[in-house]
Parts: structure tokens; C-alpha cells; sequence
């Protein structure tokens, strides 16, 4: 039977209750800590005992699945039960810069100004990042920050720095451990936005071989791989709506994007977030989440 300390269960519930201001109710909120949370971190906990060297954990899932409230759960426990320093950080904290960003589209293609897919990130910086993180040889480090509503990145005066090595390293992201596929598969157009937008597949092809080339080699460094597996695509777009309305709750930018802004922009991502859900045999744990976006199972790959 698992037992759950008062300490743990305080910051557990506080920090659902502060989430539950700016989105949805959380159901079984014990139970679920018990199920899924708390198996997870006991998996980490005995993997690190073992290798007694610091851990990246690779979280990722549909956008709006949750993985900044998980992210950050997982974090909570970690450090409550465990006695572990943790770091948490995310994938879009590395998106490239808009100056960037307008190089790649006037270079491959003009969908490059939208920022999401591989390709738009700065993959030179994460990479220098994790091996600093990872390395023996610990020295203070600063994470970038990146604002959506002005999409861009903040001056370095706001970056995280980190000044302790951390035992375990939570990096979540939607295309995290994501893989590339066959250049046949590319050929059929997903959606408008390819079909009309991407005729020539300069774009998928670029994005393709960027997961091959460049993110492959930082998601080779990950020692767990966790996918939040959603019902069915349809319900990337419905939750992507949600995190939009707290994005505009917590928010003093002014690029927050309509629903019709929403649905194009979701369009970007169609094809990775479809063929990670096909095939998320490749991660060591998948969480499946129901049509009311709770916690439904988990499997341990």
C-alpha cells in the first residue's frame, strides 16, 4: 500500500487548488497520486539509486495534455518523498528567436515563421545545455525563457539560471523523443495547411530531416521517455483552446490567438503529435488520458 506523507499531500493538493483558479477541476485527486504519480517517480527513484548520476526525463504529449501541471507534480514528489533536487524546464523555452526564424522561412519556407515544429528551436543551445546539466563537471547555467504572447525570446536579464546540479531533469515538450519518418509517409498532405501551404514539401521535408539530424541526438540523451497519450487528435485542438484562454488570463501580451487562429496553428503540429500517438510503444511509459482530460491508465514500456 502506498503511503502519502502529510507533507507531500499538502504541497500536492495546494498546488492542484492554485491550478484549478485558471482551468479545470481535478478529479481523484489522492487516487490518481497514488495510480500513476507516485508509481512514476518510484521508477526514476530506483533507476538514479542505480546509476547514482543526474537523469533526464523526457515528458511530452498533444498540446493542452498537461505537461507543465505534470511536469511540475512529478517535481513536487521527487523532491517531498525522495529527498532529490529537481529541474524542470521545457522545449519551448528553446524556440528560435523571430529574427531567426525569419531566415528559416525566406531559406526552406514560410511556414518556418510559425514556431512548434523541429526546426524552430535552437538546438545548438539545448544540446550545450543538457551535456552542462548532465556532465560531471557542474558549472552555473542559464535557461532561456520565451514569451508566446510576444512570440519571442526574453533578454538573457530573465533567464532561469541554474547554480546547483540537479538530480533529476524534467524537460517536457510536445515533440519530445519524437522520430522521423520515411519520406513516402510525407508525400500524402494531412491537412489544408499542407496540401495548400506546403505543395512542394520543402517544409515537411526540412522539419523531417531536422528530427533526424538534430533532435535525435538530444533525445538520445533522455534515461526516460513518459507520453501522455490523448484520446484522439480532435481533442489537441479542444485543450489547445483551454490553455489559450489561461494564456490570456495570465498574460499582459497581446498575441493571443483566436479559435480559428488556433485551429491553423494546431495544423502545424497534426502530423508529429499523430505519429508519436501511433507509435508510443517507443517510450518507456504512457499515460492515456480520457475524453474529460483525467488520467485513465498507465503502461511501463
Amino acid at each position: 500500500m502506498i503511503e502519502i506523507s502529510f507533507p507531500l499531500k499538502k504541497k500536492y493538493l495546494n498546488f492542484l487548488k492554485k491550478q484549478e483558479i485558471t482551468g479545470e477541476p481535478f478529479y481523484n485527486k489522492l487516487e490518481q497520486l497514488k495510480k500513476f504519480y507516485i508509481p512514476i517517480c518510484h521508477r526514476i527513484f530506483k533507476k538514479f539509486s542505480k546509476k547514482k548520476q543526474a537523469m533526464i526525463i523526457g515528458l511530452s504529449g498533444g498540446q493542452g495534455s498537461g505537461k507543465s501541471t505534470i511536469a511540475k507534480i512529478l517535481s513536487i514528489i521527487l523532491n517531498t518523498k525522495y529527498g532529490l533536487k529537481v529541474t524542470t524546464f521545457s522545449i519551448d523555452d528553446f524556440y528560435k528567436t523571430i529574427k531567426s526564424r525569419q531566415k528559416m522561412s525566406n531559406k526552406y519556407s514560410k511556414l518556418f515563421l510559425t514556431r512548434g515544429v523541429p526546426g524552430t528551436h535552437d538546438t545548438k543551445l539545448l544540446l550545450k545545455c543538457i551535456n552542462v546539466l548532465k556532465g560531471k563537471k557542474f558549472t552555473k547555467i542559464m535557461i532561456p525563457k520565451f514569451d508566446k504572447s510576444i512570440d519571442n525570446r526574453l533578454p538573457k536579464k530573465k533567464w532561469t539560471v541554474i547554480k546547483e546540479k540537479p538530480n533529476i531533469i524534467i524537460f517536457e515538450g510536445w515533440c519530445v523523443g519524437c522520430k522521423s519518418e520515411t519520406q513516402k509517409n510525407l508525400k500524402n498532405p494531412l491537412n489544408y495547411l499542407e496540401k495548400k501551404e506546403d505543395k512542394d514539401l520543402s517544409w515537411r521535408k526540412k522539419v523531417n530531416n531536422e528530427i533526424k539530424k538534430n533532435y535525435s541526438k538530444i533525445f538520445n540523451n533522455f534515461d526516460e521517455l513518459i507520453f501522455l497519450k490523448v484520446p484522439s487528435f480532435r481533442y489537441v485542438i479542444k485543450w489547445r483552446l483551454l490553455q489559450e484562454k489561461k494564456l490570456a488570463i495570465n498574460s499582459s501580451g497581446n498575441k493571443i490567438m483566436s479559435k480559428n487562429e488556433i485551429k491553423r496553428f494546431v495544423m502545424f503540429y497534426e502530423r508529429i503529435t499523430k505519429n508519436m500517438m501511433k507509435n508510443s510503444n517507443n517510450f518507456s511509459t504512457v499515460i492515456s488520458l480520457d475524453k474529460k482530460h483525467r488520467l485513465k491508465s498507465i503502461r511501463f514500456n
